[in-house]
């Protein structure tokens, strides 16, 4: 008989995120009782994926789920980004939170990182959509994300490993046949950063359109803009 989790989710506003909220939806055993986000403080918008905070919000309501934020300077130290964040989670154990959720796929460094701070929080670290050197790996994860109804937007490229023509696609079939064989689909080695706006696990999709392109600090970032409620995806 599997145990009954509280869990906490630790949410990017990007498409594996909103893939393991959908997952442990469907667990009985589970129940989300918030997110958490750690935010870029100066720009208040999502750290890398930088999307901006009404559009974060925006994804809360959807998923009628309370949303914390972490604000973080930048730059930001490894020690000021684990302090803040562990203090993030103190509202946590009040409510009765037993796991932390976060939404890796592959990369053992990542995991053992993320186990580490949360040693002294009395919060489990939990990977439930974790897939390793599994058989598929992140290439099945990555074909069934579209194909079970979720719509995300490439919102953050690092052009060292791919190219900026790919911001402002969408994540589906024809992004994932148009990768370099060296890209990992899921983007798991920070190629790329989505935004999930629609999706099983929404109430309603949410409205965006297409802003600046810009490049900084080495990256190529596409800013997001919330749109009209009803209007159509400019990706469609």
């Amino acid at each position: 008989m599997s145990t009954h989790r509280r869990v906490v989710v630790s949410w990017s506003s990007g498409k594996d995120s909103a893939w393991m909220v959908h997952q442990l939806r469907n667990d009985p055993g589970v129940e989300i009782i918030a997110l958490i986000t750690t935010l870029n403080e100066p720009a208040d918008r999502v750290a890398m994926h930088a999307v901006r905070r009404t559009l974060l919000e925006a994804q809360a309501r959807e998923l009628h789920l309370p949303l914390w934020t972490v604000p973080l300077p930048f730059p930001c130290s490894n020690e000021i980004y684990e302090s803040r964040f562990q203090a993030g989670l103190k509202p946590a154990l009040q409510l009765g939170a037993t796991h932390l959720a976060f939404g890796d796929l592959l990369l053992e460094d990542v995991r053992r990182y993320r186990c580490n701070l949360l040693k002294e929080t009395g919060l489990v670290p939990w990977f439930p959509i974790w897939c390793g050197e599994s058989s598929g790996g992140t290439s099945d994860v990555a074909r069934r994300i579209p194909q079970t109804g979720f719509k995300a937007i490439i919102t953050c490229i690092d052009p060292r490993q791919l190219s900026p023509d790919f911001l402002g696609r969408s994540y589906d079939t024809d992004f994932l046949q148009d990768l370099p064989d060296h890209v990992d689909p899921c983007g798991e080695n920070g190629e790329f950063h989505t935004f999930c706006h629609a999706g099983p696990i929404f109430s309603h999709d949410i409205s965006v359109r297409t802003g600046t392109r810009l490049e900084r600090d080495g990256f190529w970032f596409l800013d997001l803009e919330p749109g009209e409620a009803g209007a159509k995806d400019p990706r469609d």
